[in-house]
């Protein structure tokens, strides 16, 4: 018969780990000094640090983990900041959906794993490792890290990098080269990409200013100011950056446009560079394009049901077209890479033309505009349509030509996707039929046109809950019934979002599928006004509301939706 175990005592006398007189002995110094009683017996060498380990997993019933030659996944240890894995003496060590595997040196601290739930949003299985493991292993972890900028600059001293106010036109071109790669400067730029990996940036701007420097990072659509480098040593980060992407680095008057990939954080991105004169020297603006962060399907947009079967239903037919509008930086080229990724078979033919191809992606094949040499969006497409396609993406129609050949080609058969900018969905009729297409063709060919913005979305570890704002309501002439029980939050920022407040983005998105009514509308009078009434009646939400249905859920703040929705 087992004899049921009533404590981590039991199972240490029962593995004749200690005797009981030592264990006697432990027990009154615990009580005394309130330390835990398994740290005494292995401080004081009752216990050696393997069977303490074995006898809590035995208790516990929980699987014990040999961390001494183990290697962190530097994906998993980004999910908590590191200080907050020192404090709980914890790593992570694995994933799977929902599911997160963390070795801890006390698994009895059910504070610790509440916390980790919380700063993750995942359920933890809390595995039994050697205190002394992990301990080696977070140091050990840190000594690897990258160096933070501040650190490189403080190291940094007048005699290691010398290039002046303003690079003169007599420095050669081997000196330049020389200076841009002595290990200060090549320390800075990796530091520079690092932490805007590290944080999630899309960009990252280099400003040169008269007598400083200025570094910003753009997380979530907002730029945020960073320390910087000193002012002298701009010629040379920017010379760096030029060796890195294959540019001219004696040219200085003119604009340069550049890529070139790096590895960083267990992720790999591509890094756009865009190169500019100003009068103060070299604006750098390097677009970061994180493959990992696109999302694979349409599922993953994290689009309501109703939006979602639209979009669904607009992408499965075998012809027509379908229009995604929005500012610049409103996430259009991501919305279209996820319907291409869903509807990416081997039995269909896929095409795009893009200006520039942001991500490449598999099975698909893209083209790059070059006007230059007379590669535009018109004659790409020209050309696609005679590459048998099934489906067709065009990265934007900007002009009559371009719009012409696209929507003859939703006419004959194939199924085009493109973007617009205009502010509503709407909105995208008005510009077609403006462009000069006949009502009666685009009537024939659209299938949808969809608008979008990018909110923030606030960081669930410190969003404060907040007593409703009447005054804001009234000023944006909200009514404030329609938030009856609505719990209001604002960003307060806590490690785990960077002191942001806000952590990750997603879309907001107004959906008009092109049915009878809205064609109907649109061969008698384009009028965007009318058009979105009859949509509206029809059963379409607005940016708007679906924003204000995003603050009901307490997804993101009241403020963050009237400014991403300001024009509507």
């Amino acid at each position: 018969m087992t004899v049921a175990v009533q404590s981590l005592s039991d199972v240490l006398l029962r593995r004749r780990a200690l005797t009981p007189e030592v264990l006697a002995t432990a027990v009154a110094e615990a009580e005394s000094s309130k330390e835990r009683l398994e740290d005494i017996l292995v401080r004081n060498h009752h216990v050696s640090s393997e069977e303490m380990t074995l006898a809590i997993s035995e208790y516990l019933d929980l699987p014990p983990i040999p961390l001494a030659h183990f290697t962190p996944d530097p994906e998993l240890l980004s999910l908590v900041p590191p200080q907050y894995l020192n404090q709980l003496k914890a790593i992570p060590v694995a994933r799977a959906n929902n599911l997160l595997a963390v070795a801890m040196a006390d698994p009895f601290n059910l504070a610790a794993i509440e916390t980790l739930h919380t700063m993750t949003g995942l359920e933890i299985m809390a595995l039994v490792a050697q205190a002394k493991e992990v301990t080696d292993l977070l140091e050990r972890g840190a000594k690897e890290e990258p160096q933070a900028l501040e650190e490189i600059l403080r190291d940094v001293t007048e005699d290691q990098v010398e290039v002046g106010q303003e690079v003169s036109e007599e420095i050669s071109l081997d000196q330049i080269k020389e200076i841009a790669e002595e290990a200060p400067v090549v320390r800075i730029v990796n530091s520079i990409m690092i932490e805007a990996m590290r944080r999630h940036a899309s960009d990252i701007h280099i400003e040169p200013e008269e007598k400083n420097m200025r570094l910003r990072y753009r997380i979530d659509g907002i730029l945020y100011e960073s320390p910087s480098p000193p002012k002298r040593l701009h010629p040379a980060i920017c010379s760096r950056i030029k060796i890195l992407s294959n540019l001219n680095i004696a040219e200085r008057r003119v604009p340069q446009d550049g890529r070139f990939k790096i590895k960083a954080m267990g992720r790999e991105a591509d890094v756009r560079v865009s190169i500019l004169p100003t009068v103060h020297g070299e604006k750098v603006v390097m677009r970061i394009l994180d493959k990992s962060s696109l999302a694979p399907s349409l599922d993953a947009l994290g689009l309501d049901p109703d939006a979602l079967e639209k979009f669904r239903y607009a992408i499965s037919q075998p012809h027509g077209m379908i229009l995604v509008t929005g500012p610049t930086g409103s996430g259009k080229t991501t919305t279209l890479y996820s319907c291409l990724q869903e509807i990416n078979q081997p039995d269909v033919n896929i095409i795009t033309v893009e200006d520039p191809v942001e991500y490449q992606l598999p099975g698909i094949n893209q083209v790059q505009t070059h006007a230059e040499v007379g590669l535009t969006f018109a004659s790409g497409l020209r050309s696609i349509l005679r590459q048998d396609p099934d489906i067709v993406m065009v990265g934007e129609i900007r002009d009559a030509e371009t719009a012409t050949i696209a929507v003859q080609a939703a006419l004959t058969g194939h199924l085009v996707l493109s973007t617009l900018h205009t502010n509503d969905a709407a909105g995208a009729v008005a510009r077609m039929v403006n462009m000069g297409i006949e009502p009666f063709l685009l009537a024939s060919s659209l299938l949808m046109t969809q608008a979008q913005r990018l909110y923030r979305k606030l960081c669930p570890v410190c969003r404060t809950p907040i007593e409703m704002p009447a005054e804001l309501l009234r000023l944006n002439r909200i009514d404030p019934a329609e938030f009856e029980g609505t719990v209001f939050y604002k960003a307060r920022g806590c490690p785990k979002c960077n002191n942001l407040g806000y952590k990750g983005r997603a879309a907001l998105m107004e959906i008009l599928l092109a049915d009878d009514a809205v064609r109907a509308q649109m061969v008698k009078d384009a009028d965007a006004g009318k058009i979105r009434a009859i949509a509206v009646e029809a059963g379409m939400k607005t940016l708007r509301e679906i924003g204000l249905q995003k603050v009901r859920e307490g997804v993101t703040t009241l403020e963050e939706i009237l400014r991403v929705t300001s024009g509507e």
